[in-house]
């Protein structure tokens, strides 16, 4: 199960559900080429994991702990593993207990690094010491039961192979048997460990609002690295995404790069650490700062989903990998998820100003061009005229909309679109009708100040009375109305994040249980609505994660829409995140970001390496704006699919101050490769960068046709994938903001 989770019969049905859209009951596997396999060595206690071009190999070693024995590429059958042996103590100052790579462990004896799971007990005891106990194989799972050498405590790993990525997928369910309950202290879903060595390289994603996703290189060294969100969700400033490759010894497409990424939407923590022998560990889970669960007797506590993935073609093969991984089994409709429609927005359109008839004459206009999905934004509800009122009244503004959405949802559909609406669920404003009837819902120290954000604050989730009115208006809001998708946003951190309607010793479970509940609520939507699409938004990129992506179709990743800063941002996005969930908007020129003019064609080209949106005001576009914009529309959707589901090669990345950027996309089948290329400017004559393609089939032909801008003169129609990937071409780019793209397509 991927969330971190507390069974009880009061949550049973919500688990079952969760179950079920999660991906853990069991899904087509048809895409996969080869299963991957697990086996269990009985006579020298060794798992070994093999699934796509990678091994995954940890046994019980002589003082029955689970110790890491190999991760990387995929071993030969022949090859096998003696009885795991724990490393000896190398003084009194480092035992055993800590220079051994564990697998799993708990916090006691004489352990220094990080623990996985760490444990108060009633009468003050902290010492938990987890033995192994028993295991079961079933097809590509695998569960290892572990017990504490006293006490009534057990722990359940569980794995999870993917034979066509060779991606693991890592949890740990702690079961309180004692008969008296017991304080969750620090709780992990594993720890992932990597070949000794000193020339390691770790690359993360920091950012925050207007400015996420930027790639962060740092040298490991001994001591611990720490990323982490302290905000009550995932939050910009560290994304929970890791890569590590050895320093000097690939790019980004060839080398080892062992990765990974936690599956949580919560505070979340993941530690890289180099121990006294070198040993790099990476330990992931919910943040162990101001945590606390108390864990009730007969009750079962389930940690995030951890995952993690080999590559032996440098961090553009990661990145591909982990796209595949999240198309065909993460989102919900996997295997084979909807292709992200053409999106019209009107935020920037109108703001808050939303009216029915303004609305209707911004979805002629939008049909006019191509757009699919027609999205009304922030101020059709409550007395919502500005961001200081309305949030928590979620009925349709009778003076905006006198006969409520209907008329507009009729006229979106009339224009051969489908109608969107935005929501922020979790939060309320002080100025609403709901705040002045249930001031004690939202997150809360007893007489201290209740800190605001864009002047509101965050309801308390993990309360059932506000999961309940939550799940409720938005149950009605779809039932009464037919509509196809909801931008779901949520645009501050948390604060004060204090629950005084609960026990005093219970009152940190609002960190697990308000993100369970979050989960539970688009669960049950799900199940009710099926056909509703979801995106997660939070003010940007501030809540993207593999947790959220379970139950949501797509995510904003920045509220810049800057077509040139969208580049940096879109590149730091797709180390971890596929393009095809990536909302990418063409907005206005000047921003209000940058007060930068970029022409439409560049905007659109910047936007169509993503999910293309359109979120400017139609209104003020021309007759040949509107032109532009039918015939860039067309061709996106001639790429769509390439560009959605295919991979992805960054062939110039636009880091370190590059002044170009160009990004190859080749589709599954092979059929259809995309190129997009930009320049910033160009300086003293020098042309720019050939441009050698990859990832073609080397005999095979291929037709080149622009979508947009000019390759040179002496550029070839038609040419083997030999010659566009090792001759390559020469790009007519030249100027400030330059962009262009074409399509190879195979012919035979």
């Amino acid at each position: 199960m991927q969330c971190c989770t507390v069974i009880s019969d009061l949550h049973l049905r919500i688990a079952i559900l969760v179950l079920a859209l999660s991906g853990c009951f069991p899904v087509n596997v048809s895409a996969q080429t080869t299963p991957a396999t697990i086996q269990f060595d009985s006579t020298s206690g060794v798992f070994r994991i093999d699934a796509a071009d990678s091994t995954y190999v940890f046994g019980v070693n002589e003082v029955q702990g689970l110790q890491n024995l190999y991760w990387g590429g995929h071993l030969a059958a022949s090859d096998h593993f003696a009885t795991a042996h724990s490393l000896p103590e190398v003084s009194s100052f480092d035992p055993s207990l800590t220079v051994t790579p564990q697998e799993y462990v708990g916090w006691g004896g004489g352990l220094y690094v990080d623990p996985d799971l760490k444990i108060t007990f009633p009468d003050g005891n902290r010492d938990l010491a987890l033995k192994y106990v028993s295991n079961r194989i079933d097809g590509d799972s695998l569960s290892i039961v572990m017990k504490d050498i006293s006490r009534d405590i057990y722990v359940t790993l569980n794995y999870q192979a993917d034979g066509e990525t060779g991606i693991l997928r890592r949890s740990a369910t702690v079961e309180n048997r004692t008969g008296v309950p017991f304080t969750v202290e620090q709780i992990a879903a594993g720890t992932w460990s990597l070949p000794r060595g000193t020339d390691y390289r770790l690359r993360y994603l920091t950012g925050r609002w207007a400015g996420e996703w930027n790639v962060q290189e740092r040298h490991i060294e001994p001591g611990k690295t720490v990323l982490e969100s302290r905000r009550g969700t995932t939050g910009a400033q560290n994304n929970p995404w890791f890569a590590i490759d050895r320093e000097g010894a690939g790019d980004q497409d060839q080398g080892e790069v062992w990765f990974g990424a936690l599956g949580w939407s919560g505070s979340w923590q993941i530690s890289v650490e180099q121990d006294q022998l070198q040993q790099v560990r990476v330990t992931g889970g919910p943040n162990a700062f101001d945590f606390a669960y108390l864990l009730k007797p007969h009750e079962k506590l389930t940690t995030p989903d951890f995952y993690g993935g080999y590559s032996s073609h440098g961090i553009g093969g990661a990145s591909r990998l982990m796209h595949r991984y999240e198309i065909d089994s993460i989102l919900p409709r996997h295997p084979a998820p909807n292709l992200r429609p053409v999106v019209y927005n009107s935020w920037e359109a109108t703001g808050f100003d939303v009216n029915e008839a303004g609305q209707m004459a911004l979805a002629e206009k939008a049909a006019s061009i191509g757009v699919e999905r027609f999205v009304m934004d922030d101020g059709w509800f409550g007395e919502r005229k500005n961001d200081h009122s309305g949030l928590g009244d979620w009925y349709v503004n009778q003076q905006k909309f006198p006969h409520g959405l209907k008329p507009l949802i009729d006229k979106v559909h009339s224009l051969g679109m489908d109608f969107g609406l935005w929501v922020e669920p979790e939060m309320v404003n002080p100025n609403s009708d709901l705040y002045r009837k249930h001031p004690d819902w939202v997150l809360n120290f007893p007489g201290r100040p209740r800190t605001e954000g864009r002047n509101q604050l965050v309801l308390n989730l993990a309360r059932p009375d506000v999961r309940a009115y939550v799940y409720s208006f938005l149950d009605k809001l779809l039932t009464e109305n037919d509509i196809a998708f909801l931008k779901w946003d949520y645009n501050r951190n948390w604060s004060e994040p204090g629950w005084p309607a609960a026990a005093s010793n219970s009152e940190k479970n609002v960190y697990v249980d308000f993100t369970n509940n979050f989960y539970s609520i688009l669960v049950e939507l799900r199940q009710k609505h099926p056909n509703v699409e979801i995106e997660s938004c939070s003010g940007g990129g501030s809540r993207v994660d593999l947790g959220v992506m379970r139950y949501t179709d797509e995510v904003w990743p920045s509220d810049n829409t800057d077509a040139y800063d969208r580049l940096f941002i879109q590149n730091g996005f797709t180390y971890a995140y596929s393009p095809g969930v990536m909302a990418a908007w063409v907005t206005d020129s000047p921003t209000w970001v940058n007060s930068r003019s970029l022409s439409l064609e560049y905007r659109f080209l910047s936007s169509m390496q993503g999910a293309l949106g359109i979120g400017a005001n139609l209104n003020k576009w021309t007759n040949e704006d509107l032109d532009e914009a039918r015939t860039m529309v067309a061709a996106y959707k001639s790429i769509r699919e390439t560009v959605q589901r295919g991979s992805l090669y960054r062939l110039i990345a636009p880091e370190n101050n590059s002044e170009q950027s160009v990004t190859e996309t080749v589709s599954r089948d092979g059929k259809q490769a995309v190129t997009f290329a930009f320049l910033h400017s160009s300086r003293e004559l020098y042309p720019f960068p050939l441009v050698q393609l990859r990832g073609l089939e080397e005999n095979s032909t291929y037709t080149l046709s622009m979508i947009a801008g000019n390759v040179d003169d002496g550029t070839p129609i038609t040419a083997s994938g030999s010659y566009w990937m090792h001759h390559g071409l020469d790009l007519k780019l030249r100027g400030d903001f330059q962009a262009l793209a074409f399509t190879l397509t195979r012919t035979k």
